[in-house]
């Protein structure tokens, strides 16, 4: 018989995207397998397998959670891919997201709704938290706005959530905040209730990690950032695969960056805001309509301002014409079916408004630098 490789998965299984990753080695091993895998349900807290210690596998794919864990994967003499960037100094490959462009997107999602107030909730007990504070924070500063910031400190809850109602009470409203994680956006939303400030009118709030439990638990429903949890276990399973075959040796401490997904819009952050009402209505007209073949006329029509007008405090308030943002958010539907569906580009224009395909696929390339079907090919891989 051909030898079987055996590989423990030593990831928490406790939140969304721990899952996610064992799907993504799970589809990797079905497409190239067969492997022996080690598998346990596993919390962000669970320690290093006794019997591990002595055992004669192939690799292990693992979220190191302590410097005790730490020494017992070294002891092994094993290819360790590692998943889970933290303080720890390890000298295994990683494989993960690319957190300098979680903060920059939830950024640009608070800004696309008309935000001039911001906040940021920050846990800085991991380096990958304080990276997604730190772009999201510098992200709001260069577009000209204040962004202070909360440290929270999990020591006792009931005073974190005293002191966090006493810092969202004094933000300028109407106000977009950031959690660094979905635990904090949990928190900040409970904060916001107990103060009486109303979620998303006065304050809109986005997490990062797109945990469904909480999200979903969240009163109001949490917005989340969705990390690519199974492309990354996709990736990690192949580097170890490639390095238990001796066909690559990863050198020690390279890192293998994903981009994280798309935001998940729920109830927290379901707003435009600006303070002017016209506005907040032509903006929300042109987000419900903007891919069925809408014009700046008929914005104006529906709002009740002439065009001039229309376009003059639009671009005051949002930096944009109307016209630049019906074609954003056209954009932005096109780039999703590309993503998410096989649909042909004749089937995505008359999904997102464009009366020619040729047209919107020129205009695509123009703006993007490259063609639908490039875009469709690098997302896909």
């Amino acid at each position: 018989m051909s030898h079987i490789p055996q590989v423990a998965i030593l990831v928490d299984t406790s939140r969304s995207y721990g899952r996610d990753i064992v799907r993504g080695i799970r589809r990797y091993v079905a497409e190239n397998g067969p492997w022996s895998l080690y598998l346990e349900p596993r919390d962000l807290h669970s320690t290093f397998p006794d019997w591990l210690k002595k055992w004669r596998g192939d690799g292990i794919l693992s979220r190191t959670v302590d410097e005790t864990m730490l020494r017992q994967l070294k002891a092994t003499q094993l290819p360790v891919v590692e998943l889970r960037t933290s303080v720890l100094k390890h000298p295994f490959p990683f494989v993960g997201m690319d957190n300098s462009v979680v903060g920059a997107r939830v950024a640009e999602h608070l800004r696309d709704r008309g935000f001039q107030h911001f906040g940021c909730v920050l846990d800085a007990s991991e380096n990958f938290f304080v990276e997604r504070s730190d772009r999201f924070t510098r992200a709001v500063c260069d577009a000209g706005f204040e962004c202070p910031v909360f440290q929270s400190e999990r020591s006792n809850w009931e005073q974190h959530q005293r002191d966090l109602v006493a810092w969202l009470l004094k933000l300028p409203k109407p106000a977009g905040v950031f959690a660094v994680n979905d635990q904090l956006g949990f928190w900040v939303l409970d904060a916001a209730r107990r103060a009486g400030i109303a979620v998303p009118e006065e304050l809109a709030v986005v997490g990062a990690e797109n945990d469904n439990m909480l999200c979903e638990t969240a009163s109001p429903p949490l917005s989340s950032l969705r990390l690519r949890g199974q492309v990354v276990g996709y990736a990690a399973a192949r580097l170890l695969d490639e390095w238990m075959q001796r066909k690559h040796i990863p050198k020690p401490g390279e890192k293998h960056l994903h981009l994280p997904g798309d935001i998940v819009v729920r109830q927290s952050s379901d707003i435009v805001a600006v303070e002017d009402p016209r506005i907040a209505a032509a903006l929300r007209f042109i987000r419900q309509h903007a891919t069925e073949n809408l014009d700046v006329n008929r914005v104006a029509r529906e709002v009740a301002l002439s065009r001039s007008v229309l376009e003059r405090r639009m671009k005051a308030l949002i930096g944009r014409s109307p016209g630049e943002e019906i074609n954003r958010l056209r954009f932005a539907a096109v780039e999703k079916l590309l993503t998410q569906t096989d649909l042909t580009l004749d089937a995505i224009a008359a999904r997102c408004g464009f009366n020619h395909p040729q047209y919107m696929a020129e205009a695509f390339r123009k703006r993007s630098g490259i063609t639908p079907g490039e875009f469709r090919r690098s997302r896909k891989s």
